[in-house]
């Protein structure tokens, strides 16, 4: 086993040589193998015994992670592996493939530029293989693919050897299928996967082996005799044959992008400045002479070193002591290291040149999704997922002494994880955290109190709703309280597709009377020509639009009127809940002539309130948040978890057999899945396998409206009944 020192020492020499350079992801689904795998190509590389390989998880550091055998945070590693006498780095990142913590995945596949896609040979494509390999195309990261647990198709299913390869070819099709249909369509045809040319690759992780068309010609092994191996159960002399990282590292050098063919065309997409500036330039070609920047896709809080930001290099290089700018934050400031990750040490470098993923030390109030360049420019995107959060718990230290390191804490843990969202309910005093779904909570409230040492008491789950309408409103008019100032407005539902380009866009902010940018994005969402100049702001997914005419004084009150407008989007009219796919256009408006009588106290409460009952003429409604099910488990089960889902509006849209196993796939509420992960495991004894993925928002059953409305209502401390429109127009 080489020493870690002499392989760090190489790694420093590699980061040069950005042609021999990969910086991959490792996808799949929960429990497909993924961590098991990347033990096996760190312990290659030398970092780990290979008799700890598949057993060891050294990638899964927290003590969360290894107590439910799941992968919880993206992690980094930095191998060296010789292909054809040539060494190449290998900056890999290890990602979750539970739904909860899916913006982990999304965050990495901006780091990195190929993906090696890890699929159980018996379950085959699941909804999470789907979601990752979609997140990846989306973000024009290149797939292929590892078939895995191979070894159960022999001593689970008994399968002959035709059957064995028929299996193969139909994940690879499920797989092909999905990269047809997500790809850019530049790279259907070099990006589906094939056998034949050595982007697929078939085997074991927990057994050490796997063989792929080029290796089978290295070691003269075929199917025949990988099944006969199998059916022997002699798996050791397989992996001595043909060890799992020879196969699989292979296949990342020789079918995965180096970072500058990468960055050719990954760069037009995840960044909108200038290309032909000398930054724009820079980045495309990957040149580390160029002007510095890079895009920060995760951070982690070390008690010595503090915040640690991870994210890619894109153009120039980063060197320790040196000044960058933080385009978000607006800000100066001095890096203190520079370096790179080895699992969980952070190893130091002098500098870290374009093309590979950097560890910056010394950053202050830094967040996922920032951009640092070397001077100001335009922000790299945001990151590409519609998911949000939908639902909440309210936390509050168990002793008021812990207030202040709470907040800390709560700080520290959105910084780190940007899915958790953290809020203070103005009334009650309390901390409300969003996360995507039960477990993600659970993990972290038990970071707040174990890796913290901060007693808490948590409230049981609230599901998030959101409100809209079901149509267009009549023309109301909204009287300012003084009397003095009137505004004619309405409200519109979106077009549901205009409202999907809204949310891919990621937009929200106010829009300036001339920005030709802006307006040209809304024309192409579907807006109109005349209405996409008009638009004054977006928020939520909802917009305003000003449709006035020759009002002089109408520019001194716009921002009040954005801020009313936000204020009623946060907090609708039904329950004090967040808006989307509202139109509301002022008409007309009749302002006082001194600018005295029309402040804030006057100005907010009528747009608020004349835009409430708009909404309550346009038929408001509640959505509900749903999630996509998947459930395996053992056939002899299946009538218990009926019974569970049909108690639990849930609409079953698959059900297949696999093995010995029933696969499960349906859609269900949110607030009906609150305690099912315990009665499942209960009426199952503990055998089903299951997970949950946002599956966006449905309009709540009409009959459960009026209840829920007064429920939330009474939770919030209103009046459980809904005022009418005509109680806004007073």
């Amino acid at each position: 086993m080489a020493k870690k020192e002499d392989i760090v020492k190489l790694a420093a020499q590699l980061m040069n040589q950005r042609e021999n350079i990969r910086n991959i992801g490792i996808v799949a689904h929960i429990d497909h193998g993924k961590t098991t795998m990347t033990d096996n190509l760190i312990s290659a590389s030398g970092l780990m015994s290979s008799e700890l390989a598949g057993k060891q998880l050294v990638m899964d550091s927290e003590d969360q992670e290894q107590e439910r055998g799941i992968t919880i945070n993206a992690a980094n590693i930095s191998l060296v592996h010789k292909h054809k006498d040539t060494d190449h780095l290998i900056n890999l990142i290890d990602t979750p493939g539970h739904v909860d913590f899916g913006g982990d995945v999304i965050r990495a596949m901006r780091a990195v530029d190929g993906v090696v896609l890890v699929v159980d040979a018996v379950e085959g494509v699941m909804p999470q293989t789907e979601t990752v390999l979609r997140q990846a195309l989306r973000e024009y990261v290149k797939p292929v693919l590892y078939i895995n647990k191979v070894d159960r198709l022999i001593n689970e299913l008994q399968v002959t050897e035709e059957q064995m390869q028929e299996k193969f070819v139909k994940v690879i099709a499920q797989v092909n299928d999905l990269i047809k249909k997500n790809c850019p369509s530049e790279f259907i045809d070099e990006w589906t996967v094939k056998v034949q040319d050595g982007s697929v690759c078939f085997g074991s992780a927990y057994n050490n082996w796997a063989v792929s068309v080029p290796r089978m010609a290295a070691t003269n092994i075929n199917f025949k005799q990988v099944y006969e191996y199998l059916k022997n159960e002699d798996q050791k002399s397989l992996a001595e044959k043909s060890h799992l990282s020879d196969a699989v590292l292979e296949m990342v050098i020789t079918k995965l992008p180096n970072p500058i063919s990468a960055q050719k065309y990954r760069m037009p997409v995840i960044w909108k400045g200038e290309k032909e500036s000398e930054m724009g330039q820079g980045m495309v070609d990957c040149d580390e002479n160029g002007q510095f920047s890079m895009m920060v896709t995760d951070v982690s809080v070390d008690k010595h070193s503090g915040d640690i930001a991870t994210g890619r290099c894109y153009s120039g290089k980063v060197k320790k002591g040196s000044k960058v700018y933080l385009v978000g934050g607006k800000k100066e400031i001095q890096i203190q290291k520079v370096g790179i990750f080895m699992g969980p040490d952070f190893i130091e470098a002098d500098e870290v040149p374009a093309g590979n993923i950097v560890a910056l030390v010394g950053l202050k109030e830094v967040y996922a999704g920032e951009t640092i360049a070397s001077e100001e420019i335009k922000p790299f995107e945001s990151f590409m997922s519609e998911a949000e959060p939908v639902i909440t718990i309210s936390v509050e230290a168990k002793s008021t002494k812990d207030l202040p390191k709470l907040i800390e804490t709560i700080r520290q843990i959105t910084k780190e994880d940007p899915n958790i969202k953290a809020t203070i309910n103005q009334e009650t005093g309390e901390h409300l955290l969003s996360g995507m779904g039960e477990l993600h909570l659970e993990i972290t409230q038990y970071r707040i109190e174990k890796h913290h040492n901060i007693p808490i008491t948590v409230s049981p789950p609230i599901v998030v709703y959101n409100e809209t309408i079901g149509g267009d409103s009549p023309t109301v008019e909204a009287k300012s309280p003084n009397k003095h100032n009137r505004l004619k407005m309405h409200v519109e539902l979106i077009d549901d597709e205009i409202r999907q380009n809204l949310v891919k866009s990621h937009f929200t902010g106010k829009v300036k009377p001339k920005d030709k940018e802006k307006i040209a994005m809304f024309q192409e969402m579907g807006f109109g020509k005349e209405e996409s100049k008009k638009i004054w702001a977006v928020h939520n997914n909802c917009v305003l639009v000003d449709a006035t005419r020759g009002i002089e004084a109408l520019h001194e009150i716009r921002e009040l009127v954005i801020q009313g407008f936000k204020d009623a989007m946060d907090q609708g009219p039904l329950a004090k809940e967040k808006c989307f796919g509202v139109k509301m256009v002022i008409e007309d408006a009749t302002l006082h002539e001194d600018a005295i009588h029309r402040g804030p106290a006057q100005m907010l409460p009528t747009v608020t309130r004349g835009c409430y009952a708009c909404m309550l003429s346009a038929d408001a409604s509640l959505w509900e948040p749903k999630q996509k099910l998947t459930i395996t488990v053992p056939e002899s089960y299946m009538g218990a978890v009926s019974n569970e889902l049909s108690s639990r509006r849930t609409q079953i849209n698959e059900m297949r057999t696999e093995g010995d196993s029933s696969i499960i796939i349906g859609k269900a509420p949110v607030k009906e899945l609150i305690g099912f992960s315990s009665n499942i495991r209960g009426a199952t004894q503990g055998r089903a396998l299951w997970t949950a993925e946002y599956a966006g928002y449905e309009l709540l059953p009409r009959e459960l409206q009026t209840k829920t409305i007064a429920e939330i209502r009474k939770r919030k401390g209103m009046d459980p009944e809904v005022k009418p429109a005509s109680f806004f127009m007073d």
